[in-house]
């Protein structure tokens, strides 16, 4: 058994009477969304609709979640049947911020530089709750709204045909060749509670991980964001969506490597459940014999703790692993990058420094809430300038060192 995913191109988006895609371009009924999401939810007070195009002087503050449509077509079992997805297209949830780290996305200037979601059309959700609710309520509506809209929009590629269909094989499908080494992903998900978390299948990370899980399942939506990490390193459903490291997985399975597994993690607060989770997790990786692991994390400070544990282990183990990491080094990168190390963590890939400090342009539109803007992280009391022009640290900006390596930091030899 496997999932394909059909993969529709949509050109541009466009307000109208119906949502529908007509010849790659998704007309949205912004009445019939709004009226959808209210009556769906009465915690939700008010949605103001937009659209953000690449190019344009917009910049999205407060982002909480970045979601990919889609429309699951056949199949009543996640990890097997047909999903169509909408390509270029992006649902944005913002709104105020009710713990102190959501992000920005410039649709043009310098900051577009920095983030995926400056090339794709964006859905841009302003959402306000009624009043009384409690942070977590809060976020589990605005958050449970963008699911909702993604949803919605998805729908409109249900019976458009698609322009390429990808497969991916269960993972008990996936033949082994004795001459090439065994690969396992370790896929370290944020669970720490406090609007810190990452849900598996419905249920919140910290329930029920480690453990594996097929990634044909993962490839159909098995993981959403829910969480308010750092904006630069926050995994958004988008990303979880379209993983890079299980997608590359699949494509070298069989010429340089076997996709042996993909182990899921946990990242909690207490020391005595870091520890037991590493544990756990290196014994499931044991067991399947892995000769090389490949270890990404979402986060910064705490999560290097749960990694630097599993490198550590894993290494002591004889298996060879490669860590996916960015750095919080200051905005000189003269400091300690990492809040913890080992000796055996000598194969890492740093996806960039997110305490460089950036001077982004005045923007001529601006989404979601601008009196929560000095709550962002990587941002301060003085960010905003006079002529509109915001000074912040990379890690405000959405995706900019996503440490799945979904970003557009690059390095060159001098």
């Amino acid at each position: 058994m496997a999932i394909a995913r059909g993969h529709i191109v949509v050109d541009d988006v466009l307000f109208g009477e119906q949502t529908e895609l007509l010849e790659r371009v998704l007309v949205l009924d912004k009445k019939a969304l709004n009226d959808f999401l209210l009556s769906r939810d009465e915690r939700i007070e008010s949605c103001l609709v937009s659209i953000a195009r690449p190019g344009d002087s917009t910049r999205i503050l407060c982002v909480k979640d970045v979601i990919q449509p889609s429309c699951k077509v056949r199949g009543d079992r996640l990890g097997v049947g047909r999903r169509h997805v909408l390509e270029n297209v992006c649902v944005i949830t913002c709104g105020k911020i009710v713990g102190f780290q959501e992000g920005i996305i410039d649709m043009s200037g310098s900051g577009a530089l920095y983030t995926p979601f400056s090339t794709t059309l964006n859905v841009v959700l302003d959402i306000d709750v009624v009043p009384g609710l409690t942070p977590h309520q809060h976020e589990e509506t605005v958050r449970n709204g963008g699911l909702a809209a993604a949803d919605f929009l998805g729908k409109a590629a249900r019976s458009v045909r698609p322009e390429m269909m990808q497969s991916f094989a269960a993972q008990k499908e996936l033949p082994v060749s004795p001459d090439l080494p065994r690969v396992v992903y370790v896929y370290m998900l944020l669970s720490q509670g406090l609007l810190h978390d990452t849900y598996v299948l419905g249920r919140k990370a910290g329930e029920g991980l480690p453990r594996i899980i097929d990634p044909a399942m993962l490839l159909d939506g098995a993981i959403t964001s829910g969480n308010c990490v750092s904006a630069c390193d926050k995994n958004t459903t988008w990303h979880h969506q379209n993983n890079p490291v299980l997608l590359e997985l699949y494509q070298r399975h069989g010429k340089d490597l076997n996709f042996s597994a993909v182990v899921l993690t946990n990242e909690p607060v207490r020391l005595a459940a870091k520890e037991d989770g590493a544990k756990k997790t290196i014994s499931l990786v044991r067991e399947l014999n892995a000769d090389g692991v490949i270890l990404s994390k979402e986060g910064f400070g705490n999560p290097d703790a749960d990694q630097m544990l599993l490198t550590r282990g894993l290494e002591q183990a004889g298996i060879k692993l490669v860590a996916i990491t960015d750095e919080f080094a200051g905005s000189d990168g003269s400091s300690q990058s990492l809040a913890d190390s080992a000796e055996e963590a000598d194969a890492v890939v740093s996806v960039g420094n997110a305490n460089e400090r950036l001077l982004l342009p005045p923007m001529e539109q601006l989404l979601g809430p601008v009196s929560d803007l000095d709550k962002l992280a990587g941002a301060w009391p003085y960010s905003l300038h006079e002529d509109g022009s915001l000074e912040v640290e990379l890690q405000a900006i959405i995706g900019a060192t996503n440490e799945l390596g979904m970003q557009t930091l690059s390095c060159r030899e001098v």
